[in-house]
Order: C-alpha cells, then structure tokens, then sequence
C-alpha cells in the first residue's frame, strides 16, 4: 500500500513536471520568434534555429533528469551539443524566456542557473573553477545579457539586469543593473530602468502564436532595446546638463559683476 501511494506520489510529480517543460518550449519559440527579426515565418524558428533546438533538447533532457533516468540525459545533452553546438548539462536550471541566439560554443555547467529572459550570445561559457564539489558555476540573474565569447566561472552571481560584454571574464560578482566588460572584468556605469516603460507596454507582434502564449498564462517581456536606457547616453545627458547649469551660473556672476562695477561708477560721481 505505501509502495503503491509512493509509485503515484512519483508519477503525479513526473506528470506535472513534464507539463511544465511543455510550457516552457513552447515559450521558448514564442520568445525566439518574437525576438528574432531575420525569421519572417514560425517554421524557420522550429526548424532552423540552434538556440530553439538546444533549449527544447534540454528541456527534455533536464526533465528527465529531475526525474531520475539513468544515462539518457546525457546521451541526449550529447546529441544537443552534436546537432547545435550548444553544451547544456542536463542538470542546469534554465529560466523561461530565456534567448540562445546563434549558440555556438555555448556552455552551461552542470550547477549552473540562467534567469528568466536571459540573452546568451555564441561562444558563452558559464563554467567552473578547480574540481570543487556542491555549487560551482554562476548563478545568472533574469534580464541578463551576456556578449559573445564572455566567459563565466566559479560560484559567483550576475545580478538581474545586468550585462556582460563580449570577450570578457568574469571571476567576481556582477552587480544588478550594471555592465562588466574586460579581463578580468569589471563593472562601469549601471543601467537605469526607463520609468515610463512597463511590462504592460510588451506586446508580441507575429500573430497567433503569440496569442497562445498570452492565453496560457505566459506574457514576453519588453526585449533590452524598449526597456533600457544606454549608460553612455545618461552619461552624455548629465554632461549637457551640468554644462548648461555651469553656463547660467557664469551668466549670473557676469550679470552681478556688470551691477557692481555700474554702480561703482555712480559712486565716484
């Protein structure tokens, strides 16, 4: 009787995992395909895009994972990586939303976590450092970016929004909303969130797929270009303005300087 109750405990969990991962494929292809602009029709995505077909292979490989299987996991990953060019352990905690574009040359380590609506440029690498055990590659937070060829390593965090420029290493903390580039990397001026840009804002504009998704429950979020404000252009702003500010105070001395020097001369009259 307890085996029998623990068999269905087992198969209930299994079940609505494998719903889930149903559900995160297909907001995988709405995302890629929405994102996307060189795919003018869903079929290229389903059937000429590596970043699609690595997250759909390891969204079942992770699957099964989660669920036990022995060796298949692997043998699938394997395959991924043979057919895209993408190497994902099976074992990787991948987010909703999340973009692989190009893909190759990407590699995400076995305790390694992506956030929701992570961009992942070819040639990423999220690994580890050394032979330590327990958690050992990066953890990345949601709306991250991260350049080609950037390369990730240890048990360090990127924070949410962040972005990671390409070519660069990263061996220490990234702070949320900033950038990081070089080797070793090291963050520069932070991004600001555009306060009149809200998810509300978001809209998928190829049709019914898009549909589907929003009818499930799931809504894209804003892509970098609609929600982020360049740093070097806030960098540049504040410039003009401290100049302008600078301008006028120099126009109000000149002004003052003008005032006292006129009634100086009536003085001496």
């Amino acid at each position: 009787m307890f085996n029998d109750r623990l068999h269905l405990d087992r198969w209930n969990t299994s079940w609505r995992s494998w719903h889930n991962a149903l559900r995160l494929i297909q907001f995988d292809f709405t995302i890629i395909f929405d994102r996307e602009p060189s795919a003018h029709h869903w079929l290229e995505v389903f059937f000429c895009h590596p970043g699609f077909h690595a997250l759909l292979l390891h969204r079942i490989a992770h699957w099964l994972h989660s669920c036990g299987m022995p060796y298949l996991p692997r043998i699938l990953s394997h395959f991924a990586r043979w057919v895209t060019g993408v190497e994902i352990h099976p074992a990787a905690v991948i987010g909703q939303g999340v973009c692989i574009d190009h893909g190759l040359g990407v590699v995400i380590g076995e305790t390694a976590i992506v956030g929701d609506y992570a961009v992942i440029y070819q040639g990423v690498t999220l690994g580890g450092t050394g032979k330590e055990t327990g958690k050992r590659h990066p953890t990345i937070g949601s709306h991250v970016v991260l350049g080609a060829g950037a390369t990730i390593l240890g048990n360090i965090q990127v924070g949410d929004c962040a972005k990671v420029g390409a070519g660069s290493i990263v061996l220490q903390d990234v702070p949320a909303h900033s950038i990081a580039v070089g080797i070793p990397s090291r963050p520069i001026a932070p991004y600001l969130i555009a306060p009149h840009l809200t998810r509300d804002r978001c809209s998928i504009s190829h049709g019914s797929i898009a549909s589907g998704s929003i009818a499930s429950g799931l809504k894209p979020e804003p892509s970098d270009s609609d929600v982020w404000i360049d740093a070097e252009a806030m960098l540049i702003r504040s410039l003009v303005d401290r100049l302008e500010q600078l301008e006028q105070t120099l126009d109000l001395l000149h002004l003052n300087t003008l005032a006292d020097s006129q009634s100086t001369d009536l003085s001496i009259f």
